[in-house]
């Protein structure tokens, strides 16, 4: 896994934002294919939360995206967190479609 991390990071599509050399947020994004670009996993660990640092990454990978020639990002959340969709909206994020998924058991 951490040769991932690496590649990631080294071709712009992992950012980490670092609070005194300790990683406190992570925001991914996919290459780019067809124009669009996926942003994910987005991760802030629960004692570091409410100080900024979701949305800072989440910006920067989608920054990252446009900059690569995506003309749609694409950004799945969760709709019972109102905190994640609210940044989300801030910046610049709009609800399309709301999806289910079912699992049937044999």
């Amino acid at each position: 896994m951490p040769a991932a991390v690496d590649e990631r990071t080294a071709d712009g599509r992992l950012h980490l934002w670092e609070d005194g050399g300790t990683p406190v947020a992570m925001a991914g994004n996919s290459p780019v294919i067809a124009g669009m670009s996926r942003i994910g996993p987005v991760y802030t660990p629960g004692e570091r939360r409410g100080r900024g640092y979701a949305s800072g990454v989440t910006a920067a990978a989608t920054a990252h995206a446009l900059a690569q020639g995506a003309t749609e990002v694409l950004l799945y959340t969760d709709l019972a967190n109102p905190t994640s969709n609210s940044i989300y909206q801030q910046l610049g994020y709009r609800p399309v479609e709301d999806c289910l998924t079912v699992g049937l058991r044999r």
